[in-house]
């Protein structure tokens, strides 16, 4: 076989397997309605002795419990944080979890943000928008975790449940996650180490 045409073989190949390893589940379709009315809890704690994570140590900062609609997923193999949160959830609850606004709406996620967008008027105020969705830096607890999480699709009502935390690594490198529901832009989103995670039917 010819350099050339191994060449073309190798960058293929090479595409079929990035392609592989970095598409994302496949979204699913929802009637209108709201199907996960109410927000998040967090019950916040005091300080206490950091978890050693791989070459992290994360300070937990508040419990935290959400049932929610999937509103999009993307994985991260290759910034800062990839191998601490591997995967980002844009999820909504309220009126942010039914159909008839989320379609209203152009969703999408990159460089760790969540954005969304809206034709003429948007379905409902932005400041609700707000305040019923968020972009999740997700850290599973284990590989169990990871496997749940990874079979995840968007338009799926999930719960998840675990701790908001505050990332360091020995270098000096930290992110610490939001504490708010109320605020937006950078340092908006929540850093969760996932415990238990579950799909609601």
């Amino acid at each position: 076989m010819k350099r050339g045409s191994l060449l073309l073989l190798a960058i293929c190949l090479g595409g079929a397997w990035w392609h592989w390893h970095t598409r994302e589940p496949s979204p699913i379709t929802r009637a209108p309605g709201v199907l996960a009315p109410d927000p998040p809890r967090q019950r916040d704690l005091p300080a206490g002795t950091p978890l050693r994570h791989g070459d992290f140590d994360l300070t937990p900062l508040a419990e935290f419990n959400v049932q929610a609609r999937l509103l999009s997923r993307l994985s991260y193999r290759f910034d800062e944080g990839a191998a601490l949160a591997p995967l980002d959830f844009a999820i909504g609850w309220g009126r942010m979890s039914d159909t008839a606004v989320i379609e209203r709406l152009g969703i999408q996620q990159g460089a760790r943000f969540f954005t969304y967008r809206w034709e003429e008027q948007p379905p409902i105020p932005p400041d609700e928008i707000v305040r019923s969705a968020t972009n999740v830096h997700i850290i599973p607890a284990d590989a169990g975790v990871a496997g749940a999480l990874s079979r995840l699709r968007a338009g799926e009502v999930i719960r998840l449940e675990g701790l908001l935390v505050e990332a360091r690594r020995a270098d000096g490198w930290h992110w610490r996650s939001s504490l708010s529901r109320e605020d937006s832009g950078a340092g908006a989103c929540e850093l969760l180490l996932v415990q238990r995670v579950a799909r609601v039917p």
